[in-house]
């Protein structure tokens, strides 16, 4: 169970009780008071009775709060997660998901998440397809190709066509440049 879960279980657990003494104590007072006691007896029974409830009411929240630091406790005993557990919990995870999916899903999931296309893929996106480097090289496309095709179409030229692969190329060589001088000045990825 959770810590909200225990909350909300002694806080219902504390109005139940609340409200259980509560009709007892009135049960009690409406039978004092057919029998026509003073006034004052029947204040001072109000009183003793919204006390009791009170104290009971700490007693139940206490044993709440002591039930919420022993569940706790074994979350602080069982220390970090390795590497191993991990990988074996990811792979748990992924097979559960993989089950639940159409069998092309589940075959196209298969093949993403071998272990070969994986390390592949981090390692063209953690150096190749950095995401400055690929919008530089997109805006640097546009730009430069339209320079160069407003230029060309007003000297009277005739376009290749790989204005704007070469383009985007520049765009990315200077980007991913920006990129690790920024790595190397900040540290920061």
């Amino acid at each position: 169970m959770s810590n909200n879960e225990i909350l909300n279980n002694a806080s219902q657990e504390v109005k139940t009780q609340k409200s259980d003494f509560a009709a007892e104590q009135l049960a009690k007072l409406e039978k004092q008071n057919k029998s026509e006691l003073p006034k004052e007896e029947i204040e001072q029974d109000i009183e003793s009775a919204r006390v009791e409830a009170f104290k009971n009411a700490i007693s139940v929240e206490k044993k709440s709060d002591s039930e919420k630091s022993n569940d706790s406790a074994p979350r602080s005993r069982r220390g970090q997660i390795n590497k191993k557990q991990l990988n074996e919990s990811y792979k748990k995870t992924l097979k559960q998901i993989q089950t639940e999916l159409t069998p092309a899903s589940r075959g196209f999931s298969k093949i993403i998440h071998n272990n070969v296309v994986e390390k592949t893929s981090e390692l063209i996106g953690s150096t190749v397809a950095r995401p400055n480097a690929i919008l530089l090289g997109a805006f640097t496309a546009f730009v430069l190709t339209l320079v160069v095709y407003l230029t060309a179409k007003n000297i009277g030229y005739r376009l290749s066509g790989s204005e704007t692969i070469i383009s985007f190329f520049v765009g990315w060589l200077i980007g991913i440049l920006i990129d690790y001088i920024r790595i190397i000045f900040t540290g920061k990825k």
